[in-house]
């Protein structure tokens, strides 16, 4: 049976532009931040002081480790090392997972202690609750990115288990991965804007 044509640079500038469309999205967001920042400068860093540096720094290493696993993962599929490939990938997802529930337990800390947009913490403090809720709007549609990038690398490694996806035809892997790096590095620039403000 004749194998339809795979089109890969047409597959690639799609995706370019799908990602492009990202950046526009994240863009939008990060100058309403600068926006907001420059009119409440001191509500911004107090806000700051109550997040927790810790899981900030453990969700960044875990982000670039994740960009690394995916990374060596395109490379062992393209030299035919397939297994070596999901292994790789579910280490991605894995470490996709440990970000996830991360962010999890730091968002239930904040609104167990009423931290939160709207609460009766914030009522007083109009700055602080722009800030939080630039926080939860910001990083929870870069959490969304992170499950939704986790589903796309575990559908690639079914396909590869499959055999539609390989050392020949690894298009799909590739853009999944190009997805993933853009979700990490949109948290590397989210880790300092809210972690490291004050």
């Amino acid at each position: 049976m004749h194998e339809p044509h795979k089109d890969y640079l047409g597959d690639k500038f799609g995706m370019w532009l799908f990602l492009f469309t990202e950046i526009l999205l994240f863009g939008g967001l990060f100058l309403l931040y600068a926006i907001y920042l420059h009119r409440y400068p001191v509500e911004f860093h107090q806000g700051g002081l109550e997040l927790s540096r810790v899981f900030g720094a453990a969700n960044t290493v875990a982000l670039i480790t994740s960009s690394l696993t995916v990374a060596l993962a395109i490379s062992a599929l393209q030299q035919g090392r397939r297994g070596l490939c999901q292994g790789l990938l579910a280490a991605t997802i894995a470490l996709a997972g440990v970000f996830m529930v991360n962010k999890y337990f730091e968002w239930s800390a904040k609104i167990a202690h009423g931290i939160y947009p709207g609460s009766p913490e914030l009522a007083q403090s109009g700055g602080t609750n722009v800030f939080f809720g630039l926080y939860y709007v910001m990083t929870g549609a870069h959490g969304l990115h992170v499950v939704i990038g986790a589903a796309v690398l575990a559908f690639c490694m079914l396909r590869i288990g499959q055999g539609r996806v390989t050392a020949e035809d690894f298009g799909l892997l590739e853009n999944g991965g190009l997805y993933w790096h853009l979700v990490d590095l949109v948290w590397i620039f989210l880790f300092p804007l809210f972690y490291l403000i004050s």
